[in-house]
């Protein structure tokens, strides 16, 4: 048995752009798209950062990726990896400083019904 001491695995953080330089059109076209909005949906209920994986989501893992990037890219959320795991956080407090009252707004829309 090793006698040093086990480190917490570094946070890594993927680039994400400052919101000062994102138009609201890219975030709104984020936001369109279920899936996406679901995922935005599901981190402000969290309050916290969750793994990309514990999303649950039904589609592939590149399409996953996909989805993740494009939030990520339009500021929506940021992302960090800690060991093999990446993880996703929405940015709440700073899309609320640059475009007051329209994640409220989107978020406080009905969720769409899931047809059975």
């Amino acid at each position: 048995m090793s006698t040093h001491a086990r480190r917490a695995p570094a946070k890594k953080a993927l680039p994400h752009p400052d919101l000062r330089e994102i138009p609201v059109h890219l975030v709104l076209r984020a936001l369109g798209e279920p899936l996406r909005l679901g995922i935005v949906r599901s981190l402000a209920r969290a309050g916290r950062p969750m793994n990309c994986s514990s999303f649950g989501l039904s589609v592939s893992k590149s399409t996953s990726t996909y989805h993740f990037k494009v939030l990520r890219e339009s500021g929506v959320i940021s992302q960090f990896e800690e060991g093999t795991s990446r993880y996703s956080e929405l940015r709440e407090t700073e899309l609320e400083q640059r475009f007051p009252g329209l994640l409220t707004a989107i978020l406080a829309t009905e969720e769409p019904a899931v047809a059975e």
